[in-house]
């Protein structure tokens, strides 16, 4: 790479592994840029010690996911060396612990004082990177942003990884894999799946649930006696679009909270990377135009669910073009081509071009 490339300095206590951080640095490198990493031993400190370790000054300071913590330092230094901060929180503390978690009432003090502190941290960044459309309008809503100030940039999925196969070739009467993979949390709503397999018992389904989370054991009770439904443990990251392969039809969330309304995860992109029908809850999170690879239905509604895997399920051989359709789908609006250039764009903007 060029000695005369621009640089970005990524700054935090950042895992680099992380599927988002990972696409967003192999984004930059295709744009030419050099990245270089910064990660404080203390996060309060962190200018202190990036000026005693005489931190190069970089053309642009990106602060990754999950890195709130690290806004305070990372700004002060980016203000005094005249370079601009783009955030891309990925969540909000305050939506996290108030309307998820539910552990501060919305009115009480410290859900007030929790959304002041959030609020002085994305104020100081001169850009924030949202994942999905509905995250920009809850982040310029609740933070009292400037909606320009906000850019979306989809999460995507690593494509050497997550590539389209054909269905398997199974007889008729053969079961067909329902497929779900999480962390088993209430965003997520696992019970409805469960609930939803329970109403297709005379149906030749196999319902996986892998993973494992706070809710599992729920599940695995509530699906004694009915052997369709299984369970599985973790599967190591490279071996999911494997397995991903084998189902006919992939989950995604079906959670009835505000969040749940914004998030697209990860498991869904990879699906629909992998040409497999998704079905998940109805959300502003996807954009249009959409088509017959993603399938929305009410949140919570397990007859919903049960519903259209019914009709998946009687009309089996149409699986293979609505899969076809799940991977068009991934190629319109989340391809790591479509990310590069909603990247782009943001650069452009903060650097004039």
């Amino acid at each position: 790479m060029s000695e005369t490339a621009k640089s970005v300095l990524w700054w935090g206590r950042f895992d680099p592994e992380y599927s988002r951080n990972r696409i967003l640095r192999q984004a930059f490198r295709a744009l030419g840029w050099r990245i270089n990493d910064f990660r404080p031993h203390i996060s309060p400190l962190g200018k202190l010690e990036a000026t005693i370790n005489g931190v190069k000054k970089p053309d642009l300071l990106w602060l990754p996911a999950f890195r709130q913590r690290d806004m305070a330092a990372a700004a002060k230094w980016a203000r005094r060396h005249g370079v601009p901060l783009l955030f891309d929180p990925m969540i909000s503390a305050y939506d996290k612990q108030v309307f998820e978690r539910r552990k501060f009432a919305e009115k009480s003090r410290k859900a007030k004082d929790l959304l002041e502190k959030e609020r002085r941290i994305f104020s100081k960044a001169d850009r924030i990177i949202a994942d999905t459309a509905g995250h920009a309008a809850f982040f310029a809503d609740t933070f009292g942003l400037e909606p320009d100030k906000i850019h979306v940039i989809a999460v995507g999925a690593e494509e050497k990884l997550f590539t389209p196969a054909p269905l398997a070739e199974k007889a008729s009467e053969e079961p067909l894999e329902v497929l779900f993979y999480g962390s088993f949390i209430g965003l997520q709503a696992p019970e409805i799946i469960v609930e939803a397999a329970k109403l297709c018992d005379d149906l030749p389904l196999r319902w996986t649930l892998l993973g494992d989370g706070p809710r599992k054991a729920v599940c695995e009770a509530a699906a004694a006696g009915h052997p369709s439904i299984t369970f599985e443990d973790y599967l190591p990251y490279e071996k999911l679009p494997a397995r991903i392969h084998e189902a006919g039809i992939l989950l995604g969330v079906f959670g009835t909270t505000d969040k749940a309304a914004r998030v697209i995860p990860n498991k869904v992109y990879q699906a629909l990377a992998c040409g497999r029908t998704v079905i998940t809850r109805e959300s502003t999170a996807y954009p249009a135009p959409k088509n017959t690879g993603l399938i929305e239905i009410p949140p919570g509604d397990p007859k919903a669910l049960a519903d259209r895997v019914r009709q998946l399920t009687l009309a089996r051989t149409e699986l293979e073009s609505s899969g076809a359709a799940a991977r068009a789908y991934y190629e319109q609006h989340f391809s790591q081509q479509t990310i590069h250039g909603q990247l782009a764009g943001v650069l452009n903007d903060v650097l004039g071009g």
